[in-house]
């Protein structure tokens, strides 16, 4: 697993959205999207 999607994924968990946790990371709200998804895959 990439840093990227656990960090991203460690935000959402922590902030409840995906735009609280885009802000956090410091990428778009459709970059999370992305990283989800990937992770789903």
């Amino acid at each position: 697993m990439d840093i990227e999607l656990a960090q991203t994924f460690l935000a959402i968990v922590e902030t409840g959205t995906f735009l609280d946790a885009a802000n956090k990371v410091h990428v778009t709200q459709s970059t999370v999207n992305m990283r989800i998804r990937t992770l789903e895959q």
